[in-house]
């Protein structure tokens, strides 16, 4: 149960290695793009940053531009322009971040919220995400 609903969203940044550098949680009922220019401010610099679509915002490809990186991120359906410029290799880096949350849900605090204050469950993903870089 979140302070939104009965869902909670993680929203998770990862390096080029897929382990996790940065991540903020939300109500389930919170729109990517309201969360994702406060993810992007934490992350250090970077070549180009992948997202899906639910971050498919002029706002946040201009923030990811003005910190000198490139936006790899698919329009959506209803979008006038088309992904003719989207870069399809870099794209495919994506899974990376889908790996990642695969990981963390392995630990069953984290796929299972338990926690009823956001301040213990951060906690909890906090300690899941440290454990993911250490060497196994």
């Amino acid at each position: 149960k979140s302070r939104a609903g009965l869902t909670s969203k993680i929203h998770l940044a990862v390096d080029a290695h897929g382990l996790p550098v940065a991540f903020e949680i939300t109500g389930g009922n919170v729109n990517d793009c309201t969360s994702a220019p406060e993810l992007i401010a934490q992350l250090p610099s970077a070549e180009a940053i992948v997202a899906d679509k639910g971050h498919d915002s002029e706002r946040i490809r201009e923030q990811i531009e003005a910190q000198g990186a490139r936006a790899v991120i698919p329009r959506k359906r209803n979008s006038l322009k088309g992904n003719g410029d989207l870069d399809r290799g870099l794209y495919r880096y994506r899974h990376l971040v889908e790996n990642a949350f695969a990981r963390l849900k392995h630990y069953r605090a984290v796929a299972f919220r338990y926690d009823k204050l956001k301040r213990n469950y951060e906690s909890m993903v906090a300690m899941a995400c440290g454990f993911l870089w250490l060497p196994m």
